[in-house]
């Protein structure tokens, strides 16, 4: 049998070439500016001094120089006891001296009983731990606070965008063909 002749076909697909480059974006936010000015606060203290109040005119009066005031207040108080005491002697001397049969020598007893006695008021004041008297009056410390202020000016600054926009580049690689190949046809008649 006679084989039948075929025609050949080719294609060739066509190629296309696709080289993109990517977009960027840079984004660069500066800070904010800002200034700040501050007033500091101020404490004033004044502290006043104490008072040290000493009062020792009770230990000077035990001393025996305290005021005359008082000392005459005291002889004078005392004074109606000692001339009590006075007369209370003379009665037992002018006893002494008519019991002077019974014996001894009642002159010159009393006479050596005078030369050391002692007649004195008792002007002094009462001795004790207590008689200096301290007294101490605290003052009050004064503070006076003037607030401080804080003053604080901003100013945002915008960001800064650079864009860099992408590409896209499309070629041809390979063109799309198609081939035909007839068949050899051989006729003879």
């Amino acid at each position: 049998m006679p084989s039948i002749p075929q025609i050949q076909i080719r294609q060739q697909y066509g190629q296309i070439g696709i080289e993109t480059i990517n977009a960027t974006q840079e984004m660069v936010q500066p800070n904010a500016t800002y200034k700040v000015n501050t007033t500091p606060p101020q404490v004033d203290i004044h502290s006043p001094r104490g008072e040290l109040i000493i009062d020792q005119s009770k230990a000077w009066d035990a001393l025996g120089s305290g005021g005359i005031l008082e000392a005459m207040t005291r002889i004078y108080t005392q004074s109606s006891q000692v001339a009590l005491q006075g007369i209370g002697k003379k009665v037992e001397e002018g006893n002494r001296l008519a019991a002077i049969h019974l014996g001894g020598n009642p002159i010159a007893d009393m006479g050596q009983q005078k030369a050391f006695e002692q007649h004195e008021f008792d002007y002094y004041g009462e001795a004790s731990v207590l008689n200096v008297k301290i007294d101490y009056i605290p003052h009050k410390v004064e503070i006076n606070v003037t607030d401080g202020h804080v003053n604080i000016n901003t100013h945002p600054n915008k960001p800064e965008v650079t864009y860099h926009p992408g590409k896209v580049n499309i070629s041809m690689l390979q063109w799309p063909k198609i081939e035909i190949i007839p068949p050899q046809i051989d006729m003879k008649v």
